[in-house]
């Protein structure tokens, strides 16, 4: 991705853009634009191929957008190529995939093999159950909740009964249907007061009859248990070899077949539920059976399973019954499933204390922000070992305070409300560099669109953005557009060698749309530009006037005759109209040395100004300091002649030695209170002009902030003062 071609129509407030950024004279570009003028919305047009939608303009919607975005191939941007770093967003997170900066490839492998084989088991076992049960129900949550207190420990309840399932030697209620008895409607009314009554009646003349049966012993050999081995024995053959069984009782009895054992169980059982005192009990729940429509289908399933009536009492204990065994009858996936768990847990505590004691890139990460950036708490790594084993998929971070010898730790919530703005951004930059370091680790080709990052952030915090901007820009797979209002921050990403000099833009609004213009100005453009061409170019003469002035206030002091002499060329004083070329040229020539004179030293500086004022008011706008500092001396002189005229008192006029401009407003406004248009256009000249006047070579930002546009229609409105 050598290249980047945008082509951009009414998209977010640009009207037009087509700029082509060639990467291959540099990884970085960086884009001045000021506030308004376009980075917001070059911005949001870029995430928008991230988040896959089409962009518009939300001031005018109804006009047609149009956006493509190429890369040098001439094929649309893929959206996993751009990342777009915004200001500041609070919720913006780590994803998904910086979880790889904690992965170890081999140890993770054998985990994960760890648990696919748990799950394969498991899946064959539950699907083992549900054919068993017949159940609709999660089986996990109800095996679980059936021998724990928790919904989801389903391993531990299978190991809790392993012993008694591998000793237990038959499977009484393998074919009760689960759903049948629980059922949630079902259970509800088993637990009303009136059942458990008429249950606990019947339970009590049901163990009357089992104690004086002939062969049934209660909690010994009951109906299942009896007809239980009849069907293994006819299974096993063991009629078949010629086998026979003796029933002990009063008289001896012996069975040499399955139907005379069948025939006898059921003689046996009917004998016990057939008891007319046993029937009034059963008639009794009926009663309340049939109270509930809802319950037919297991009122209907008693009728059939009568003998299930009796572990009715205790629901809690008939469900052990229950699983245990559904668990027996499927006793080889049983123990797979968990010899393979108790095997697989033995090593992942093995595994998860080597993860423990590994150092990942992540711990980088951390060390980057605890080490680079100014906050008043110390990152850790929470679940890091989880993450590295899968277990989880987000890092969880933890975050301590020192304050002498206490330590205090917050969750997330807690330290947004304690930090302020720059420090929560701070921890926003945190999130930004797991996503580097990520696409980092994959050697993901990524163009990121930096939007101001560093905006409103300290010194100490902006300069370690500004490394880390460096570090990116060295990568070979990525590239960088920075977007920035702040021009002390675009001078510094250009001097610290991230973005090359030629690749340092600017933008400006025309009526058509937005242009990107090379950048001057960037290094000192008073040395580099204006002084060398002070005498070939009547604005660059100009705009070095202010220089000079504070060149001489910081040398000499605001006493110095050629400082008091220069502060008539930008504000109205007796002896402003009289200066000429010449006498500028000597103050110059006194201050660097040298001895060049002008073409004209006759012409008045004055007469310059306003020349030169005219020809920038016909001028596109762009990259020109100087005709935006023409503009606002010639401004503010027209301003100030303007109101020394209508106040007509040169004796109060001359007493205004600092801060003119202001001392002249607020006389003119005492006088003409009623001239409402005036006072408007004189408040914005001395709201407008003093900033890109007063300036030095370290801070003439204002001026690249005020637009060509505003400031030619400031000096029109006061030329009509006149």
């Amino acid at each position: 991705m050598n290249k980047v071609s945008v082509e951009l129509e009414n998209c977010y407030g640009i009207k037009e853009l087509k700029a082509e950024f060639d990467f291959s004279n540099g990884n970085a570009y960086a884009i001045y634009a000021a506030n308004g003028a376009m980075k917001s919305s070059l911005a949001q047009t870029f995430k928008d191929v991230v988040d896959g939608v089409p962009s518009k303009d939300r001031i005018f919607p109804n006009r047609s957008s149009n956006r493509k975005i190429t890369n040098g191939s001439n094929t649309e941007l893929p959206k996993e190529t751009v990342l777009v770093i915004q200001p500041y967003d609070e919720v913006f997170g780590h994803t998904e995939k910086t979880s790889t900066l904690l992965v170890d490839s081999v140890l993770r492998k054998e985990y994960e093999k760890l648990h696919e084989d748990i799950e394969r088991s498991k899946e064959l076992f539950l699907k083992a159950l549900k054919e068993q049960t017949g159940s609709k129900q999660d089986l996990e949550r109800e095996v679980s909740l059936a021998f724990t207190k928790s919904d989801d420990e389903f391993y531990t309840a299978l190991i809790r009964i392993k012993d008694e399932v591998l000793g237990q030697k038959d499977s009484p209620f393998a074919s009760v249907s689960y759903d049948r008895i629980f059922d949630e409607k079902i259970v509800a009314f088993l637990n009303t007061k009136d059942f458990k009554t008429a249950i606990q009646e019947y339970i009590q003349k049901y163990n009357e009859l089992l104690a004086a049966s002939t062969y049934f012993k209660k909690g010994i050999f009951n109906y299942y248990n009896a007809a239980t081995i009849a069907k293994s024995l006819a299974d096993n053959g063991f009629f078949d070899a010629k086998h026979t069984v003796n029933l002990n009782a009063d008289t001896k009895t012996e069975i040499t077949n399955v139907d005379e054992l069948e025939a006898l169980i059921e003689k046996e059982k009917d004998n016990i539920v057939n008891d007319d005192n046993l029937k009034k009990k059963f008639a009794e729940i009926e009663k309340q059976i049939n109270k509930n429509k809802d319950l037919r289908e297991f009122h209907a399933y008693l009728l059939e399973n009568e003998e299930l009536l009796a572990e009715l009492a205790n629901l809690g204990k008939f469900k052990e019954k229950l699983w245990k065994s559904y668990f027996k009858v499927k006793i080889d996936l049983y123990k797979d499933l968990v010899d393979k768990y108790q095997a697989a847990e033995t090593r992942k505590k093995e595994i998860e204390k080597t993860a423990g004691q590994q150092r990942t890139q992540w711990e980088s990460v951390i060390e980057i922000f605890n080490n680079r950036f100014f906050v008043p708490f110390k990152l850790t790594a929470k679940n890091r070992t989880a993450v590295i084993l899968g277990q989880e998929p987000l890092l969880q971070l933890g975050f301590t305070f020192e304050d002498g010898s206490e330590i205090a730790s917050l969750e997330k919530g807690e330290l947004l409300q304690a930090l302020s703005t720059g420090e929560k951004k701070a921890l926003y930059v945190l999130n930004i560099i797991f996503e580097v370091e990520a696409r980092k680790k994959s050697c993901q080709e990524t163009i990121f669109i930096i939007d101001d990052i560093a905006d409103s952030f300290d010194y100490k915090n902006k300069y370690a953005i500004i490394e880390y901007l460096k570090e990116i820009s060295e990568e070979p797979f990525f590239h960088q557009i920075i977007l920035t209002h702040n021009f002390d921050f675009f001078r510094t990403v250009e001097s610290r060698r991230i973005v090359p000099y030629n690749n340092c833009l600017m933008a400006f609004r025309t009526s058509k749309g937005l242009t990107l213009q090379k950048a001057t100005g960037i290094k000192n453009v008073f040395v580099n530009d204006w002084k060398p061409k002070f005498f070939d170019d009547p604005k660059k003469m100009i705009a070095s006037i202010p220089f000079m002035r504070n060149i001489i206030e910081y040398t000499k002091g605001d006493t110095d005759p050629n400082y008091i002499r220069l502060t008539s060329l930008v504000h109205w004083k007796d002896d402003s109209d009289s200066i000429t070329q010449g006498d500028l040229a000597g103050i110059y020539n006194e201050l660097f040395g040298g001895s060049k004179t002008p073409a004209d030293k006759t012409k008045t500086v004055m007469k310059v100004i306003q020349e030169m004022a005219q020809e920038c008011l016909k001028a596109p706008d762009g990259v020109n300091f100087e005709n935006k500092i023409t503009l606002a001396i010639a401004i503010r002189l027209a301003a100030e002649q303007y109101m020394i005229r209508k106040i007509n008192n040169q004796s109060l006029v001359s007493k205004f030695d600092r801060n003119q401009t202001i001392q002249l407003l607020k006389e003119y406004k005492a006088m003409y209170s009623s001239e409402l248009v005036a006072i408007d256009t004189l408040q914005r000249v001395a709201l407008m002009t003093p900033e890109s006047i007063h300036l030095n070579s370290f801070m003439y930002e204002p001026i690249l902030d005020m637009s060509d546009e505003h400031l030619r229609r400031l000096l029109t409105d006061v030329q009509a003062l006149a």
